[in-house]
């Protein structure tokens, strides 16, 4: 004989029926929804088939907080019965519930500026932002200072923990691109600043600090070619403005009157005249 292959799906493949039983219990499936007031229950959605005499009943959620949610009762019977019984009740999300962000674990969700005084920040052992004190670097600075002089320390920046920081420090507030650095003058840039005190290691070639009093990033790390109004060489030209002097005008022809004799009374009508002026 031949292979004619399959004639017929799968047991696993076929639908499931919709009991028809099942299906008009809606009342039956309401009633079993006890955890909250009946007011808190809307309208019915559907009926859907899960298996044999198997229905789910899905009716809208009513509850503050819960736009999307459903209430959904699952119904089943015997076989050759048509007395309903409930299986359970659960609430569950739509497709257009909302919903909780998903959980991160407390080190994923912090943020720069959360740590504050008197708060722990334990590093993860296998962080991969670090490497052990006892490896080789890659940074001449590093290895000078652990192994020249016997400082090493317990880890050190690893190369990814310095290609993370130089990258988020290159595109972050202090960078090329922060507004600060894009409204100075062209030539005003950190890395030719009196004020910039390169990083050692490999960083030193993109970063140094700030070291100026009156610079907004004073005390941080900014790349060299980063940029503001206070560079040390940054001179301003004052302009010369002409002033218009007003010509000098004497009127000759206005005579004003000043009275130079005294006050009545001040002197014996007897007493002899005194001449005025110098001889």
């Amino acid at each position: 004989m031949g292979n004619n292959g399959l004639v017929t799906r799968p047991a696993s493949a076929r639908a499931a029926r919709l009991d028809q039983v099942c299906a008009a219990a809606v009342e039956v499936a309401r009633d079993a929804i006890t955890e909250v007031d009946p007011s808190d229950i809307g309208d019915h959605l559907q009926a859907v088939a899960e298996g044999d005499r198997l229905v789910t009943h899905y009716f809208e959620c009513q509850l503050a907080g819960y736009r999307g949610w459903r209430w959904a009762v699952t119904v089943t019977r015997v076989p050759r019965s048509r007395h309903v019984t409930v299986c359970e009740t659960v609430l569950i999300p739509g497709t257009d519930a909302m919903l909780a962000p998903g959980w991160l674990p407390w080190q994923e969700r912090l943020k720069p500026g959360d740590l504050g005084p008197g708060d722990l920040l334990p590093t993860s052992p296998d962080d991969d932002r670090l490497q052990p004190g006892y490896l080789l670097s890659d940074d001449p600075a590093v290895e000078e200072t652990a192994w020249e002089l016997g400082l090493g320390r317990a880890r050190v920046l690893s190369r990814e923990g310095r290609s993370d920081a130089a990258q988020r420090w290159y595109d972050g507030d202090h960078g090329p691109s922060a507004a600060i650095s894009t409204a100075a003058p062209a030539a005003a840039r950190c890395g030719t600043c009196g004020f910039y005190l390169p990083l050692a290691g490999a960083l030193r070639q993109a970063f140094g600090a700030c070291g100026n009093f009156y610079a907004p990033d004073d005390g941080r790390v900014v790349s060299a070619d980063h940029g503001c109004g206070a560079h040390s060489e940054t001179l301003i030209e004052a302009a010369e403005t002409p002033v218009d002097e007003m010509p000098t005008v004497y009127d000759d022809s206005a005579v004003e009157p000043v009275a130079v004799s005294r006050a009545p009374g001040s002197v014996e009508a007897a007493e002899p005249a005194e001449p005025y002026g110098h001889p």
